[in-house]
């Protein structure tokens, strides 16, 4: 196992905010670890890293205890923390260089350099101060000082704030193709960042595990006796009406003519739907069971 947390705690004073939790990522794992502000995750991080001590319970990164192997486990660590800290008025390479020049490389370190600018699409930037940089750029300079040394694990913490559209896409891409061989923990705030680059997922709430499952297996956890379906008639009809089809517990209008419906129960209300439009002289121009997306578990579980 890369990264072992076993009953890990950490008090601040008197608050807690991490309760004895545990789970592990095997080496070649993109795993998701989601929560709201406050949930802990941002510590538990910091503990992983070697940044804070956690109150009790051990941490090990390839077979290395964190308490008693602090620096070498900053070798096998690559750590983009949230808040992305970079000296502004450094250059980029000269950054890149200062960063390659704390780790021992068989590799020349301008090639090393030359390698990671390209690999974080860099390139163009390269030449600039940090501080003349977008947000997008300036993350992407935290993420090549993370990569730079070619480290096992990697602990991203909130890797693609701040990017446009197709940086995010770019970065994803980015982090699902060196996650093939080394172990990813990633923590977003985002919920389709999650969906589209971890096999695994972790929700944590108020320190406490609330979920750890395969990224398919996740959906399971939310109640599966309620149905969501979102249907467009033709013409207006009225809520009350709807609200009257068997099972239905809430009707909510959307745009003009389009209804979201839910009801209990597993059997599908969808041929109700259409004997409803029937018999009220509707036409259904678009009828969708809306399935269970992350969003849905998040709040499910964090709420």
């Amino acid at each position: 196992m890369s990264i072992v947390i076993d009953g890990v705690t950490k008090l601040y004073g008197a608050q807690k905010a991490l309760d004895n939790i545990s789970f592990e990522v095997k080496t070649g794992e993109i795993v998701g670890f989601l929560g709201p502000n406050g949930a802990g995750k941002s510590t538990l991080m910091k503990i992983i890293t070697g940044f804070i001590p956690a109150t009790s319970g051990n941490v090990l990164v390839n077979g290395f205890k964190v308490e008693t192997n602090n620096i070498e486990i900053k070798k096998q660590i690559g750590y983009l923390p949230e808040n992305n800290p970079l000296y502004p008025e450094m250059y980029v390479r000269e950054y890149l260089d200062f960063v390659a020049s704390f780790y021992n490389s068989n590799e020349p370190r301008k090639k090393l350099i030359d390698k990671i600018i390209e690999l974080t699409g860099l390139t163009p930037e390269q030449k600039k101060k940090i501080g003349a940089l977008s947000k997008g750029y300036k993350q992407r300079v935290g993420l090549a000082q993370a990569l730079i040394h070619n480290p096992a694990v990697l602990i991203l913490d909130e890797a693609t704030s701040g990017l446009d559209p197709n940086q995010i896409i770019e970065i994803r891409n980015l982090i699902k193709e060196v996650g093939k061989e080394k172990t990813v923990l990633l923590s977003t705030h985002i919920m389709q960042e999650a969906e589209a680059i971890c096999q695994r997922v972790i929700i944590i709430d108020r320190g406490v595990i609330m979920a750890n499952e395969e990224k398919d297996k996740i959906y399971s956890l939310i109640n599966q006796t309620k149905q969501v379906i979102i249907v467009e008639f033709d013409k207006e009809t009225d809520s009350s009406k709807l609200s009257k089809i068997k099972t239905v517990s809430s009707v909510k209008p959307l745009e003009i003519n389009a209804w979201q419906i839910e009801a209990e129960g597993k059997e599908d209300i969808r041929p109700a739907i259409f004997k409803f439009a029937v018999d009220n002289n509707l036409t259904v121009l678009s009828l969708n069971k809306r399935q269970n997306n992350l969003e849905e578990i998040f709040r499910h579980l964090t709420n």
